[in-house]
């Protein structure tokens, strides 16, 4: 008895690769399931959806889960259980990445659980999973007959030497002076993500444009696939009678009372307020015996109509700005006195205490990605606990959003950093969160960029961001600058701009309704430059640019570079050469397979001490160079020296003194320091070395005891 497989499959060329889209094998059970294939790349992508709703649910329970398999790149996980933990921070990265334009896509009011997990089964080192998984998210959602009002697509963009590549191989992504990511609908865009050289708007909204046209195949590919193998759509309800009595008779209660709350300037006053208008509202519609549950998530929608309407007819904003006025800004440095750099950026109501604390090599995160083991030396971590809003919560690890918000300040800053060549520090930035009300994000990269040059850290030029906002009502629309917290969560755009007086360094866009059209991104774009300007001109206040000195508390970093057939003699057998020079100086010393040598130190006599240690070792004797040594053993024919840190030499008793000498102990101990002379090198490369020479040239006492002085021989008269 045979297996029916009701297979489908559609393959297209796209950016020089084909991709293909395959249902109908795996995974049959779940409601939608699809195999991306892009290049030798394959990602397994399902979506499930409950058929009821849980009793009592206002909102939308949808999960996206994306996790890569070890086996997809031919490895055994590291660690004593050999199996995959918890989701690495690329796995909650691209995670999110496939939520966020996924997410508007579902009706208004559809409350039933959704679960999209993405799978890597095969990773070729060439093309970057997370574009096959969001396209098989997207084309799984279409096919399993949950409403969703896709498809949607994605793509990346690289831009190198003035022309923009789509989809480019991680090898080319190496020097490229752009990573952009864009997802959206034939319509237009959802989800922009990216990291830039300080390129200008113009090249960004080009960047965008050529990546929402660049994915339109992808998407009638999607469409080609369901016309075979899509499920019969669900049926939604529609709204009662009862319903849409209930919805205006909350408006004709709701809407003065809720108005009159939000004239409320300050935010804590002004949640007050409305919490007391929404129970005066609940208990009027409860005396009537109307179903108050019901009536919940209706005055969500009551208090957003409210707000959007007010700012489209009057183009004043909860706080009583205008559109694009940035809120009252105070920028503080070496503001904690230990601290390596720390700053304190407030913006309204919105404030981050930034710390960065300079480190060494020996700091370095170690990643171990699909693509490989890689090191990184700067780390940016975002925290946001629950006083920060006035709210008790939970203290625990970070979450989906405290990780992605600290990687989107990691991608702002990132471009503006000196080289480990010129600035060989570990870095570690740590954002708190100490109050929030709308973009605590761009206040981190505000805070960071203060911090980073507080430690004396030479960022190429300050950096600053900004959010903004969208409302927009049919072909009505105002865009917002420097949103406050509820002009996020009632508005339709979160758009988040950062980047220097010189260009932008990072963006990142999310859209809550079906997509933007290429006008509002330009406005967008333009009135951020406009905020971002004002905003550096506030910080320059503080500091213009990082400090000529690092501070007292920081280790001291010296570079050294040495022949690299010289590396194990500094290391020495089993590491014991370079424990010896790191206990006899205290520094930290850390050695690259390319002969760089890195010393870290508190002081610069620690680092005196390592770097004549080193240089001891890695030097060549010289022929005629008189030496400071010490004996470390004596024999009846001579005394060996130490000289150069690790070099030995042999002082024939010939040539330990002027006169005739009848026994070595008669004129040197072991322990004692001498000075000696190169006068030759046997056969095998020994050195020869003589302290009668340098007594005979320079008259100088030529022994001095380590330690506690030993009785010396009188010297005799040459015969």
């Amino acid at each position: 008895m045979s297996i029916d497989f009701k297979y489908y499959r559609k393959e297209i060329e796209w950016a020089g690769r084909p991709l293909v889209l395959e249902t109908g094998k795996i995974a049959r059970q779940a409601d939608g399931a699809v195999v991306v294939t892009y290049g030798e790349t394959v990602v397994l992508c399902t979506a499930v959806g409950a058929k009821n709703v849980k009793a009592g649910q206002d909102f939308f329970p949808l999960t996206v889960n994306y996790q890569e398999k070890a086996y997809a790149a031919g490895k055994i996980p590291g660690g004593f259980f050999k199996r995959e933990g918890r989701p690495s921070e690329n796995e909650t990265l691209v995670s999110r990445l496939i939520d966020r334009p996924i997410r508007p896509l579902f009706p208004e009011g559809f409350r039933n659980e959704v679960q999209v997990i993405a799978t890597v089964l095969t990773h070729d080192m060439e093309n970057d999973p997370s574009i096959p998984a969001l396209i098989g998210c997207s084309a799984a959602l279409t096919l399993s007959g949950i409403p969703f009002f896709g498809p949607v697509a994605a793509a990346r963009v690289g831009y190198k030497d003035g022309a923009f590549i789509l989809n480019p191989t991680l090898e080319q992504m190496k020097d490229a002076a752009l990573d952009l990511v864009v997802a959206g609908t034939e319509e237009g865009v959802l989800m922009v993500e990216s990291e830039a050289s300080e390129l200008s708007e113009d090249v960004m909204l080009e960047a965008v444009t050529f990546g929402h046209t660049a994915f339109q195949p992808v998407i009638e590919a999607i469409i080609s696939l369901a016309e075979h193998a899509a499920k019969a759509p669900w049926d939604l309800p529609e709204a009662s009678k009862e319903e849409q009595k209930l919805r205006t008779r909350v408006d004709k209660v709701g809407r003065k009372l809720i108005a009159d709350a939000y004239k409320e300037k300050v935010k804590q006053a002004r949640y007050e307020k409305i919490g007391a208008a929404k129970e005066a509202i609940l208990e009027k519609l409860a005396a009537e015996e109307l179903d108050v549950d019901a009536a919940k998530p209706m005055l969500k929608d009551l208090e957003a109509d409210v707000v959007r309407t007010a700012v489209l007819k009057t183009g004043l904003r909860i706080d009583g700005r205008d559109l694009v006025t940035v809120r009252p800004i105070v920028s503080e440095v070496g503001i904690l006195p230990r601290a390596h750099g720390s700053s304190l950026f407030t913006r309204g109501e919105t404030q981050a205490l930034v710390v960065t604390t300079l480190g060494t090599a020996q700091d370095e995160q170690v990643i171990d990605a699909l693509e490989g083991e890689y090191r990184t030396n700067f780390l940016l971590h975002y925290n946001f606990p629950p006083f920060s809003v006035g709210e008790c919560g939970r203290i625990g690890s970070p979450g989906r959003r405290e990780i992605g918000h600290g990687k989107l300040a990691w991608r702002a800053i990132h471009p503006l950093l000196p080289s480990r060549k010129d600035f060989p520090y570990t870095l570690r930035v740590v954002s708190e969160i100490t109050e929030s009300n709308g973009s605590s994000s761009m206040a981190t990269v505000c805070g960071s960029s203060l911090a980073l040059m507080d430690a004396g850290v030479p960022l190429k030029r300050p950096v600053a961001g900004i959010a903004m906002g969208l409302i927009k009502e049919g072909k009505n629309f105002a865009v917002l600058s420097d949103i406050l917290g509820d002009e996020d969560h009632l508005g339709d755009m979160d758009f988040k701009v950062a980047g220097t007086e010189q260009g932008v360094t990072a963006l990142q866009m999310d859209i809550k309704i079906t997509s933007i059209t290429p006008e509002i991104m330009k406005i967008a774009l333009g009135q951020a430059r406009d905020g971002r300007l004002h905003i550096l001109g506030e910080m320059s206040k503080a500091l213009t640019e990082g400090r000529t000195d690092v501070s007292s508390t920081a280790p001291k970093i010296t570079t050294l570079t040495v022949p690299r057939e010289k590396i194990r003699d500094v290391i020495g057998s089993g590491g014991k050469v370079i424990r010896e020079i790191v206990e006899y100086s205290g520094a930290k010393v850390d050695i690259g397979d390319d002969g760089t040598i890195t010393i870290a130190a508190m002081s610069d006599d620690q680092a005196n001490k390592a770097i004549e240690r080193i240089n001891g070792i890695v030097a060549e004797p010289e022929l005629g160079r008189i030496y400071d040594g010490k004996v470390v053993k004596t024999a009846d024919f001579g005394a060996f020296v130490n000289f150069l840190g690790a070099r030995d030499g042999l002082v024939h008793i010939s040539e330990l003194s002027q006169g005739r000498v009848g026994k070595t102990t008669d004129v040197v101990k072991q322990g004692d320091a001498v000075k000696v002379k190169v006068i030759g090198f046997d056969d095998r490369g020994k050195v020869k070395l003589s302290m009668r020479v340098v007594d005979q040239e320079t008259g100088a006492d030529i022994t001095e005891t380590v330690g506690a002085k030993p009785a010396r021989a009188p010297r005799r008269d040459a015969e």
